[in-house]
């Protein structure tokens, strides 16, 4: 999600005639370090999110409600990586947008669209795993099929709606002379929010999901000690006792997967949302380079998802070794057996 350093008045402008791009100061050198670490951050992000897609379309295993929302998340931040990080690479590292003004409203929209979208995901998926752990005799008649879909169906319609309407009708910038002083003076690709719109933005799309995402995980942590503690407490035999160990073992790396979850989470989000919240209470002041850190701050989730929800299972790693091989182009490769069915 793009944020922009906006300067007081035109007097601010560099005289380099009609909306083309002010000289870069970054030394050479400095471009290409931002380029390769930019490009290694859209790699990951792409073939990461890649190889959950191919797996969780392909393996008949891994076909669950859980990995439905996964894979779609999956498909978001991959999109993300494909569409929209190529882009804000260049405008980032050359301080300037050569793509024309219309592609840089529709990259604005799906910008804050895909990311919006791709931290509504991560709301669900709290949800599928609150009735799992804490309800699991009723996870499979209250997450259904159905109700799968209708998560889906406004993960995606709800942040798009949002996203299009906003930047289309430009109300986002509605009474901000600073930004047409922006227009005006630099081609540069700018997604910016007026007091009203910032606050918005910030409480809707993500402290009210952080918030959820909080409050469900802290339950979760909550009953997964008190289960393992039953479980400590239960008369022991050898098949129990072997039972036991692989359910405390389930319970702490449940707890140390959504440990990691939220931090990753808030680390890269907290920062970008409170500037989008506070920078136009103080003027527009804060340096672009600090915003553009945020902004790619918040595209670094993105890159992290498929490690938290991937590598931190073994079926993943096996997925990939089937898809790096090529067995997964072998007969019946759709059917194999990537963790026990009592997993």
């Amino acid at each position: 999600m793009d944020l922009t350093y906006i300067p007081e008045d035109l007097s601010s402008c560099p005289k380099f005639g009609n909306k083309s791009c002010p000289p870069t100061n970054r030394p050479f050198h400095v471009r290409m370090i931002m380029y390769l670490l930019m490009t290694g951050a859209m790699i990951i992000t792409i073939f990461g999110n890649l190889v959950i897609m191919i797996s969780i379309s392909h393996f008949k295993q891994l076909h669950s409600p859980t990995n439905f929302l996964i894979l779609s998340m999956a498909t978001t931040d991959f999109l993300l990586g494909f569409v929209i990080m190529p882009y804000s690479m260049v405008r980032s590292v050359e301080s300037c947008w050569y793509f024309g003004d219309g592609f840089c409203k529709f990259h604005a929209s799906f910008d804050m669209m895909l990311s919006l979208t791709s931290i509504f995901h991560l709301c669900s998926i709290a949800i599928d795993r609150f009735y799992a752990v804490c309800y699991p005799l009723h996870y499979t008649t209250t997450m259904t099929t159905s109700t799968i879909k209708r998560l889906l169906a406004f993960c995606w319609s709800a942040p798009a709606l949002f996203s299009f309407g906003l930047v289309l009708s430009e109300a986002n910038v509605s009474g901000m002379q600073s930004y047409e002083i922006l227009v005006a003076c630099f081609n540069f690709c700018a997604l910016t929010f007026n007091k009203f719109w910032g606050t918005i933005l910030f409480t809707t799309c993500f402290f009210t999901p952080g918030s959820i995402m909080v409050g469900i995980y802290s339950k979760i942590f909550i009953v997964s000690k008190r289960h393992a503690r039953v479980i400590s407490n239960m008369p022991e035999n050898t098949q129990g006792e072997e039972k036991k160990n692989l359910s405390k073992k389930k319970d702490r790396k449940a707890a140390k997967t959504l440990g990691i979850v939220m931090g990753v989470f808030l680390a890269c989000w907290l920062p970008c949302f409170l500037a989008v919240l506070i920078d136009p209470y103080l003027g527009y002041s804060t340096p672009i380079i600090i915003l553009d850190l945020l902004v790619w701050l918040g595209y670094f989730n993105s890159t992290c998802n498929p490690l938290i929800h991937g590598f931190f299972y073994p079926w993943f790693r096996k997925a990939l070794k089937y898809i790096v091989s090529g067995k997964i182009f072998s007969s019946h490769s759709e059917t194999a057996k990537l963790f026990p069915e009592a997993h």
